[in-house]
């Protein structure tokens, strides 16, 4: 878990665990990030071979057993999905990703495709994302360095707005302007990629006193200058699986358990599979609120037997 200056107190909780780390923004459930890496943790095996071992480790263990055959192939023993739990006290900044081609012209890495579902959500709470207006590139370099009066700049202007409801969806490609609210507690899923533009943040400081980095002449080549008719994805809600989003970097679905069911995606990878609410057991594993699971592509047939509510994320 990371403590963040934008960051609240609902992450602890909700995964029942007891802390007095401060101003926790962000934790991430599952992760190939170097130096922020996943690690196995005790699954109740005697003499359990994998105890601690990372997941670029597990990956390079047992290969396409665990991630797929297709994955194996296309990145290795790197993981490709980073996921999340994000609690925003206080509005992020608006920031953009640049995708696949220009991050890895630029930084030779993966760019960054994401998706939000928001868990809880205040009354009154927004969701920031794509813009509400046309503008040029030209038009964005005069607002995003235009003068902030009152600590208000003119890029706010422009970036749609939409209020946040539980359950609400947002699918973010590379390009799109966006910013999580205050008063918004939800999951992510995203590429596993750390590129980040940051065009605007209020005006606030570091944890030196330091007016945080912009990125405001790389994030211009990045944005998409589209309008978009709606930026809230659909689903049917009343389904027990509904797919969420289907793009080529993951597929997301949410499934509703309330005895049993067996769900089969047909696919080649793994799953992610992210507790929402309640408790369950999934091919013989344990799982509640709040936790996290990586299902391998050898026994990607999910056995449910429990009453709760998850997240499942596979490419």
């Amino acid at each position: 878990m990371k403590t963040t200056i934008w960051g609240g107190y609902q992450i602890a909780p909700f995964k029942g665990i007891f802390t007095a780390q401060p101003n926790i923004g962000e934790s991430w459930e599952v992760s190939g990030v170097p130096e922020h890496e996943s690690v196995a943790v005790e699954r109740g095996l005697v003499d359990d071979v994998d105890l601690g071992l990372t997941l670029t480790q597990l990956i390079d263990k047992y290969k396409e057993l665990l991630v797929g055959r297709k994955v194996y192939k296309k990145y290795g023993n790197k993981f490709p999905l980073l996921v999340k739990f994000i609690d925003s006290r206080q509005d992020l900044s608006v920031q953009v990703h640049p995708d696949d081609k220009l991050a890895m012209q630029r930084h030779g890495c993966a760019g960054k495709t994401e998706m939000w579902y928001v868990i809880k959500s205040d009354v009154g709470s927004k969701i920031y994302a794509g813009l509400n207006k046309s503008i040029t590139p030209e038009d964005y370099k005069q607002l995003a360095t235009a003068e902030v009066v009152n600590g208000h700049s003119p890029m706010q202007d422009v970036i749609a707005a939409h209020e946040a409801h539980e359950g609400d969806l947002f699918f973010l490609p590379a390009g799109r302007l966006h910013a999580i609210g205050a008063g918004n507690f939800l999951a992510e899923i995203q590429e596993t990629s750390d590129i980040t533009y940051r065009v605007y943040d209020y005006g606030r400081k570091d944890v030196h006193g330091q007016p945080r980095e912009l990125h405001i002449e790389e994030a211009k080549d990045a944005i998409d200058y589209q309008v978009w008719p709606e930026y809230r994805s659909s689903y049917d809600s009343t389904k027990p699986v509904s797919q969420l989003i289907n793009c080529p970097h993951f597929t997301v679905h949410r499934v509703v358990v309330q005895v049993a069911q067996q769900v089969d995606f047909h696919c080649d990878s793994f799953i992610v599979v992210v507790c929402l609410w309640g408790e369950a057991n999934i091919n013989g594993v344990q799982i509640r609120q709040g936790e996290t699971i990586l299902v391998p592509a050898s026994e990607n047939i999910l056995y449910i037997f429990g009453n709760a509510t998850f997240l499942t994320a596979n490419l």
